[in-house]
């Protein structure tokens, strides 16, 4: 399949990762496996119901992102964090957790010569290790918070998702003065900075995603 990018002499191909460039999200599977490794600490999620409850009230994606990585992975060594994302990370190709054809269009914006850019609001523990596995040459995420050598487990930053994500946005253009911004991304919460690109395409989207995508008239697609 022949992809194309967009006509111009060069862009800032900006990514979503989680549902754009991987099939599903990619935070429960690193938590999880982390967990399933050492299950001893399953009896540090006391709190969870009460933080499943806080988000049911109020939708804080970043509050409950925050408490269940510091519930399940705070006090960590960085030694054994850095190992469990190597091997998180390394799993990811060769278990077809990429999505071929999304795969297909980062390359074509480097066969192009375009900036390609990883934006996603899943965690700096492996984030930016899947940004070197894929060639990007910038990855903005969100950020952990570290005791020293030990992890904190929660956010030393905003939560990289909704308006956080076009203020990102934002900040790229101050890189990357006059070079116009693709922004690729999946769901409703992508769209906020995907209004504020030159360009933009919603895929894999839910019915209510491209709807949105449409009224803000925004391109959608599939990648499969």
């Amino acid at each position: 399949m022949t992809v194309k990018t967009p006509n111009s002499s060069s862009w800032v191909a900006l990514f979503d990762l989680d549902g754009t460039l991987t099939w599903r999200d990619t935070l429960l599977p690193y938590l999880t496996g982390f967990l399933l490794r050492r299950p001893w600490r399953v009896a540090r999620l006391w709190g969870a119901p009460y933080a499943l409850y806080r988000f049911w009230l109020d939708r804080d994606h970043g509050a409950l992102k925050s408490q269940m990585i510091h519930m399940i992975m705070g006090g960590a060594p960085r030694r054994v964090i850095e190992a469990w994302s190597e091997h998180f990370v390394a799993a990811l190709k060769p278990h077809n957790r990429f999505r071929p054809l999304g795969l297909a269009v980062v390359e074509a914006h480097r066969s192009a010569g375009d900036r390609l850019v990883l934006m996603s609001a899943s965690p700096d523990l492996y984030v930016p290790k899947i940004g070197q596995l894929l060639g990007f040459e910038r990855t903005l995420c969100t950020e952990i918070l570290w005791d020293g050598e030990r992890l904190d487990g929660r956010l030393a930053s905003a939560n990289r998702r909704g308006e956080e994500k076009t203020r990102c946005l934002e900040w790229l253009r101050q890189q990357y003065r006059g070079v116009p911004i693709i922004a690729y991304g999946n769901s409703s919460s992508d769209l906020d900075h995907m209004r504020a690109a030159d360009r933009a395409l919603l895929v894999n989207g839910s019915l209510e995603a491209r709807r949105l995508a449409r009224q803000s008239n925004i391109e959608v697609s599939s990648w499969t």
